[in-house]
């Protein structure tokens, strides 16, 4: 019992808020209305497969808060998809939009399938299908979803047209963000998790001393956020030693040409074979000799069972929960620096955010001026969490960030009457 609470994301995020509200020593009124999202939508969504069969999915939307302004959160796609994780990544959403300052409550949905045994077809039908499902309660001054694992710009893309239909035939961008630049897009949106995330490494690693320019790096996950993390280190001149995805890890201790391997994934759907370098357990990928480690995959990746292992001094985490609070523990023990999510990878919701703004305006932007506004947001960002972190002595980044964020939300909550 005590191991699935540990891996539950929902419990894990709720452990996470107390620990930050009882360090700041707020009222506990604060953690009542922040431990539980404030509205959660189950939908049904019927698909008629190309075969001529029907097919019901389920999905869910959570809207965590909007005390601050309208949610904000990405839309996944996967076979293991629940309720208490959508619910989870509202709320961690919630604390990433805070510390990064921006006016949003946090949101995310999810369906249960696996768009990798789906046909172009079907993969538009069920997109509709769900945007006309939670259309009730999505909208540029509600609610604003935008991609999250394996979805992308044309799902983005069909679910704000499908949106549009049922206001009417309105042609409104600013439903949802992470869309195609020609429909409203962000120039820099599709680079933005990858690009915070760096941005974070390289003031962490100016703090603790690591020359980039001499570090190695290993990437768990090998999609959006991990190939362009992996791409944008290896500019900076770190040596990416290895990488994995779904399918398996790879190694190579000389250094991984990343633009040669992107290129490679994107022919044969994987990583694996990569020439030059050799497959390792899927396991191992965590726990080798690096100096930066980025975790760019699914939750509950660093558990207890295996952060003692873990070799590197720095973790980024790209992905939303890869760290268990059991692990932050024994990581802190062992003088690991964790960027937490919430920091590490907000720049994927800043550019969502400038790109929201592009949209309610309808003033584009430059690729400089966004990478401009995103690099001032984060290294700012950034510098408040880890002043907090100095300051109390005895906690964490992550605490930290949960603090920066709380303060915020905490004067929202004052002003509106809620407390």
């Amino acid at each position: 019992m005590i191991q699935q609470e540990q891996s539950n994301p929902f419990l894990i995020v709720q452990q996470q808020l107390k620990e930050a509200v009882d360090k700041m020593n707020l009222p506990n009124d604060v953690y009542e209305i922040l431990k539980h999202p404030k509205r959660v939508l189950t939908v049904s969504v019927p698909v008629k497969m190309d075969d001529g069969t029907l097919k019901t999915f389920i999905g869910y939307r959570s809207q965590h808060t909007d005390v601050i302004g309208p949610t904000k959160g990405g839309i996944r796609f996967h076979p293991d998809v629940t309720v208490d994780e959508v619910k989870a990544l509202s709320m961690w959403m919630t604390f990433k939009c805070g510390v990064a300052a921006l006016p949003y409550g946090g949101g995310k949905g999810g369906v249960i399938c696996n768009p990798k045994d789906l046909t172009n077809g079907e993969l538009e039908r069920l997109s509709r299908g769900f945007a006309q499902a939670i259309a009730p309660i999505i909208g540029p001054d509600k609610d604003i979803p935008a991609p999250d694992v394996y979805t992308n710009g044309q799902i983005m893309a069909w679910m704000m047209d499908e949106y549009n239909k049922t206001q009417g035939g309105i042609n409104n961008p600013g439903v949802i963000t992470g869309k195609p630049i020609i429909l409203g897009g962000s120039l820099g949106r599709d680079t933005a998790t990858a690009q915070g995330c760096i941005y974070t490494i390289r003031e962490a690693a100016n703090k603790v001393g690591i020359q980039l320019s001499k570090a190695t790096a290993v990437i768990q996950g090998f999609g959006n956020a991990g190939s362009h993390a992996a791409r944008l280190l290896a500019n900076l001149g770190v040596k990416i030693v290895a990488v994995s995805d779904s399918r398996g890890a790879i190694l190579n201790q000389a250094g991984l040409d990343v633009d040669t391997l992107i290129t490679y994934k994107e022919s044969n759907k994987s990583v694996v074979g990569f020439p030059g370098s050799q497959e390792i357990p899927a396991s191992e990928i965590l726990t080798l000799a690096c100096d930066v480690l980025v975790p760019a995959a699914l939750e509950n990746q660093i558990t207890a069972s295996n952060a003692a292992d873990v070799q590197a001094k720095l973790v980024a985490e790209a992905a939303n929960g890869p760290t268990t609070p059991e692990a932050d523990k024994i990581l802190a023990q062992k003088g690991i620096i964790v960027i937490p999510d919430i920091l590490a990878n907000a720049g994927g919701v800043v550019v969502s955010y400038y790109e929201w703004v592009q949209n309610l305006t309808g003033y584009y932007w430059s690729a400089e001026e966004v990478k401009e506004k995103l690099e001032a947001q984060m290294v700012k960002a950034f510098d408040q969490t880890w002043a907090v972190r100095e300051k109390y002595g005895d906690v964490d980044l992550r605490t930290a960030a949960y603090m920066v964020s709380l303060e915020r939300i905490t004067e929202a909550l004052r002003l509106r009457g809620w407390i």
